[in-house]
C-alpha cells in the first residue's frame, strides 16, 4: 500500500528569464515500510522533492499525498498535525546546542505535550536503539559527527512517524560512517517499520 505518494508535481522559481523549474511533473509512489534512494545530480531537484514530501514548502502545482491524506490541499493547522507522520533527518544534524543529547531527543515530544517521564524514557530507548545511551548527558559539541548524526535519527524517531526523509543524512561525514549510519537506517527500516527516503 503506497504511503507516500506524488502527482505530477511541479515547482518553478522566480519567473520569466530566472524561471528555475525545480521539479517538472514528478510522479512517485513509495509504498509503506520500503527503503528508498533518490538519486541525481547536485541541483536536480532532490531536495526540494524531500520538503515538499515533507510539507516543509508548497509545490507551484500538483500534490503530495501522505498516508492518504493530500498534503497540498491541508490548512496550515491541519498541515501541522499531518506533518507528525513524517519527519527529516539533515545534512547539518540541527541539534541544539545548549541541550544534552537526551534533552535533544526529548525536544518533539515535549513540543507534541507528551509528559515529560514518559519522554525521557522514549528518549532512552531511541539512544539505544541508534547505539548511543552512554551519551545522554553529553552535549553535541562533545560528539563526532557521525554521533550527532544518530541524535538526529533517534530525534526523528521520537514521535513515531511512519516516514523518515533524510535529505543528504550522510553527505557531511568520512566513508566508514556514512556506510555505518546507512546501515543503521536500514536496520531501523526493518526493526521498526519506517518508511525510509
Amino acid at each position: 500500500m503506497s504511503i507516500l505518494e506524488t502527482r505530477n508535481l511541479r515547482k518553478i522559481y522566480g519567473s520569466g528569464d530566472t524561471e528555475v523549474r525545480a521539479l517538472d511533473g514528478v510522479n512517485l509512489s513509495v509504498n509503506s515500510g520500503e527503503f528508498v534512494a533518490i538519486v541525481g545530480t547536485s541541483g536536480s531537484g532532490k531536495s526540494t522533492l524531500l520538503h515538499m514530501l515533507g510539507g516543509l514548502d508548497r509545490p507551484t502545482s500538483g500534490s503530495v499525498i501522505v498516508d492518504g491524506k493530500d498534503m497540498t490541499a491541508l490548512s496550515e493547522k491541519e498541515l501541522r498535525l499531518a506533518r507528525r507522520n513524517v519527519t527529516m533527518i539533515f545534512q547539518s544534524f540541527n541539534l541544539l546546542m545548549q541541550r544534552t543529547v537526551l534533552k535533544n531527543v526529548c525536544f518533539p515530544m515535549e513540543l507534541s505535550g507528551t509528559p515529560a517521564a514518559q519522554a525521557r524514557k522514549r528518549a532512552l530507548e531511541l539512544l539505544d536503539l541508534v547505539g548511543l545511551r552512554e551519551k545522554a548527558d553529553a552535549y553535541p559539541s562533545q560528539l563526532s559527527g557521525g554521533q550527532k548524526q544518530r541524535v538526529a535519527i533517534a530525534r526523528a524517531l521520537a514521535t513515531d512517524p511512519k516516514v523518515l526523509l533524510c535529505d543528504e543524512a550522510t553527505s557531511a561525514l568520512d566513508p566508514t560512517t556514512t556506510a555505518s549510519i546507512l546501515a543503521l537506517l536500514k536496520d531501523l527500516n526493518e526493526k521498526l517499520g519506517v518508511t525510509v527516503v
